[in-house]
């Protein structure tokens, strides 16, 4: 390696060094109010951002990490820092689930981006078991309002935190997949991975 290589790489290991360090100082003053990391995974990179009071996005590279930073530096907090190992546990039950090892999430989640009848629709995707699905109209009826079809297809369409809340387990009445804020293939990859657990 040359000189120039070298000062470079000596150069990311100090800003590296200096992101560590104002991580810890923000989270020892109370100032890290959204931190942030990105993962892999076999429906493509994830954002995954959490507040103290839980995740509270998980967004796929379809829908713009960026966006969805910016949306949280304008919703919940403008003190929003990349800081992995504030995600460690998130990253590590994705990775369990991905596996075939997890059918559930432990980590809290902060729904504080999403209100009313939306919310509520999304609280109850905990109640679809892995390897099931249900159709937008039982989750409006399980929500309370029978007939807010659409409305459940939007709540869902809206949710801040897929995967650990499973709206790719919701589908249309006909049995077919529907939409997905993450796209039809992921989708499709979830719950063929799902269901390709169930029978293992």
């Amino acid at each position: 390696m040359d000189e120039v290589g070298t000062v470079a790489l000596r150069d990311d290991d100090e800003l590296r060094r200096l992101h560590g360090r104002l991580v810890e100082r923000a989270a020892a003053d109370g100032l890290l109010d959204v931190a942030y990391r990105t993962v892999d995974s076999p429906v493509g990179p994830l954002l995954l951002a959490r507040t103290p009071a839980g995740v509270v996005r998980v967004a796929f590279a379809v829908q713009g990490h960026d966006a969805a930073l910016q949306e949280l530096s304008d919703r919940v907090s403008p003190r929003v820092l990349e800081a992995p190992s504030a995600l460690d546990d998130v990253a590590r039950e994705l990775d369990e689930y991905f596996a075939g090892t997890r059918r559930t999430f432990d980590v809290p989640v902060d729904l504080r981006l999403l209100d009313g009848f939306r919310r509520s629709v999304v609280e109850h995707l905990r109640d679809v078991a892995y390897g099931r699905t249900a159709s937008y109209a039982q989750m409006a009826a399980a929500a309370g309002s029978p007939r807010a079809v659409r409305a459940v297809g939007t709540a869902c369409a809206l949710n801040p935190v897929p995967l650990v809340l499973p709206c790719h387990r919701v589908v249309r009445s006909d049995g077919s997949p529907g939409q997905y804020a993450g796209g039809a293939s992921a989708k499709r990859t979830l719950l063929a991975l799902e269901a390709g657990a169930i029978g293992a």
